[in-house]
């Protein structure tokens, strides 16, 4: 089985979107024109350009090299 790191699932950015929703609700703010769906298929590209952003920069300053 392949795995991958837990922020690159969309199950589980959905399920954030899904709970913080929930949460927010509680204190009064309404979400009900939101596509939870849309907002963690966003969400999840914005982790993984900040995560290839991340490895960039950790190659680029490494003290070793590949290979």
């Amino acid at each position: 089985m392949d795995t991958k790191p837990w922020y690159l699932s969309k199950t589980i950015w959905a399920s954030l979107v899904t709970i913080l929703s929930a949460l927010a609700g509680l204190f009064g703010f309404r979400f009900s024109t939101i596509d939870s769906a849309a907002t963690a298929e966003m969400l999840l590209q914005a982790v993984t350009a900040l995560s290839g952003l991340v490895a960039i920069f950790g190659r680029l300053s490494a003290d070793t090299k590949i290979g």
